[in-house]
C-alpha cells in the first residue's frame, strides 16, 4: 500500500515502538508499505531525528533514511493550488495529491483541512491501522485465515 508518513509519526514510532506509529515503521520495514516522499520530506526527516532532544544513535538515523531512500519512491510534484495552515505540512499533501497515495499518515489532523485534502485519506496513526486491516480483509481470497 503506498503511504506519505508525516515525521510526527516517525518520531513517535521510533520513540513508542510498540504503539500504533510503532507498527506502522514495522510494516515500512517488511514491506507492506511504501513511503512515497520528495526531498523536502526526507530532508525534514533527518533534521527532525538527527535533534539532541530524542538521543537517536546517528548510525541508525542514517540506516533508517538510507532504508527509506532505497525502498520508498522518491517523487517531484507539483505546489498545491491551496495553502495549508502550515506551510512545513504541504510537501507531504503535495506527494499525497500527486501520487494518490492511500493515505496520508499524521498525528496533526487538524493540519488539514478537510477542503484541502483533494480525495486523499489523511488519517491518524490508529486510524490508518484500522483502515489497512479492513482493506486486507476485503481482499482476502475465500477460505484463507
Amino acid at each position: 500500500m503506498k503511504i506519505v508518513l508525516d515525521t510526527n509519526v516517525l518520531v513517535s514510532g521510533l520513540l513508542t515502538p510498540f504503539g500504533s506509529s510503532g507498527e506502522i515503521i514495522r510494516m515500512v520495514s517488511a514491506g507492506k508499505l511504501v513511503l512515497y516522499f520528495d526531498a523536502r520530506i526526507l530532508l525534514e526527516y533527518q533534521e527532525v531525528l538527527q535533534q539532541p532532544k530524542f538521543e537517536f544513535n546517528k548510525e541508525h538515523i542514517d540506516m533508517l533514511l538510507d532504508f527509506i531512500q532505497q525502498y520508498g519512491q522518491f517523487v517531484s510534484t507539483e505546489p498545491l493550488t491551496n495553502s495549508l495552515p502550515d506551510p512545513d505540512d504541504e510537501p507531504f499533501l503535495e506527494v499525497a495529491v500527486d501520487r494518490k497515495v492511500k493515505c496520508l499518515v499524521t498525528g496533526n489532523l487538524a493540519h488539514y483541512p478537510r477542503s484541502s485534502r483533494k480525495g486523499i485519506n489523511i488519517l491518524s496513526p490508529s486510524e490508518f491501522l484500522d483502515f489497512y486491516r479492513r482493506k486486507n480483509e476485503d481482499t482476502e481470497p475465500l477460505g484463507e485465515a
